[in-house]
């Protein structure tokens, strides 16, 4: 449970330039941490700002790593913010729980991620998105790597246990899979050493997807050009509309400050 003792800082005053960005921001601190796999950490943040409020699915925190508004943000806005899926909310609102994947490399949100600690204050706004759930579809088809199985996760609790759920989840080994709420069963693929990028693992894992008649509604996310592939295979195999395709990129080599 997290530590009750532990509060939020109060929100400070606001400068002329932060009404830029004081419209969703606020003011937490981090009550607990965690790993989820080896390659997963869970960091969960009390606000009072979010007091009484409810995430919906699919929905994101955006973390401030460096000021936004300081010179160096100025200079330098792609390393101000991180993105991170919302996994959980407390009853109450007051507290959520994001979770980051720890990827290989060496980049501002990776390391705030791995150096987050109990008791640190931290700025975000949010939460933020429109990966929306189509709760009307036939059934629903989840298709990412371990950044798309954060938000993942919320949206199939959401869908509850007597919906028809299939996807397949993409993760570097058995040890990296990212738990889903059950009783549903996704397909499982493992890269091994092979590059996410463009993942062949994944979309031959989709590929292989054995679907009910008729057309559901797919949720795609995770790597950006893995996520064209699979929305190409999609349109062009299975024949599905376009608009019954959600595609969220986190990331893609090269552009920073998108979902981790």
């Amino acid at each position: 449970m997290p530590d009750s003792t532990v509060k939020p800082a109060r929100r400070p005053s606001l400068n002329p330039l932060e009404h830029l960005f004081a419209k969703q921001r606020l003011e937490g601190v981090i009550t607990e941490t965690g790993s989820v796999t080896p390659t997963m950490r869970r960091i969960r943040i009390a606000a009072d700002g979010l007091a009484g409020t409810t995430v919906p699915p699919g929905r994101h925190l955006r973390i401030q790593i460096n000021d936004p508004l300081s010179l160096y943000g100025i200079l330098r806005p792609g390393e101000t913010l991180r993105t991170y899926s919302v996994w959980d909310q407390s009853d109450d609102g007051r507290e959520v729980e994001i979770r980051a994947h720890l990827y290989d490399g060496d980049g501002i949100g990776l390391r705030w991620a791995r150096d987050a600690q109990v008791g640190q204050d931290v700025s975000f706004w949010g939460p933020l998105g429109d990966f929306d759930l189509r709760t009307d579809a036939p059934y629903h088809v989840f298709v990412g790597e371990e950044t798309a199985s954060a938000a993942f996760g919320p949206m199939i609790r959401a869908l509850g246990p007597e919906a028809r759920v299939y996807g397949a989840l993409e993760s570097e080994s058995r040890e990296d899979e990212v738990p889903v709420p059950g009783p549903h069963v996704l397909r499982r693929a493992h890269r091994e050493g092979a590059s996410p990028v463009s993942s062949k693992v994944l979309l031959g894992a989709v590929s292989e997807l054995d679907l009910p008649e008729g057309v559901g509604m797919a949720y795609v996310a995770g790597e950006a050009r893995t996520c064209q592939a699979v929305r190409d295979h999609l349109v062009n195999v299975r024949k599905w509309p376009r608009t019954q395709i959600r595609t969220k990129p986190f990331w893609t080599p090269g552009k920073k400050g998108l979902h981790h």
